[in-house]
């Protein structure tokens, strides 16, 4: 099957791989990017934003220790500095994300992905 489909996707984790296994139930046959090997740029991570209609933070896993090492909570800090630490620290990027089509979403829960296939 032939579409335009991308998972950004951390192997490790349990979410990501259920993700995985739904696209592969469905016969698709995703661009799989293994994000903390090869982070998005900057413009990716902005329009993956746009696609799930969030501000950064809301794309940011705050549990994670780069997340208070890099003082992210601070109010101050710019759309373009967010984005900046997430190009530079990947692990703060909530995962799975699954981009079809112009549409993106957050598998968690795993429904979410369901929605734009």
């Amino acid at each position: 099957m032939t579409d335009s489909t991308t998972i950004y996707h951390n192997p490790r984790c349990s979410k990501s791989r259920a993700a995985m296994e739904l696209l592969s139930d469905k016969g698709i046959e995703a661009n799989v990017v293994k994000y903390l090997d090869t982070p998005p740029d900057s413009d990716a991570i902005s329009e993956i934003l746009d696609m799930l209609g969030l501000e950064p933070r809301e794309l940011m896993r705050k549990g994670e220790l780069a997340y208070k090492d890099n003082n992210l909570a601070d109010e101050r800090l710019t759309r373009e500095q967010l984005i900046d630490a997430m190009v530079n620290n990947p692990i703060l990027i909530e995962r799975p994300i699954v981009i079809k089509d112009g549409k993106a979403a957050i598998g968690r829960p795993i429904e979410n992905i369901i929605d734009i296939l």
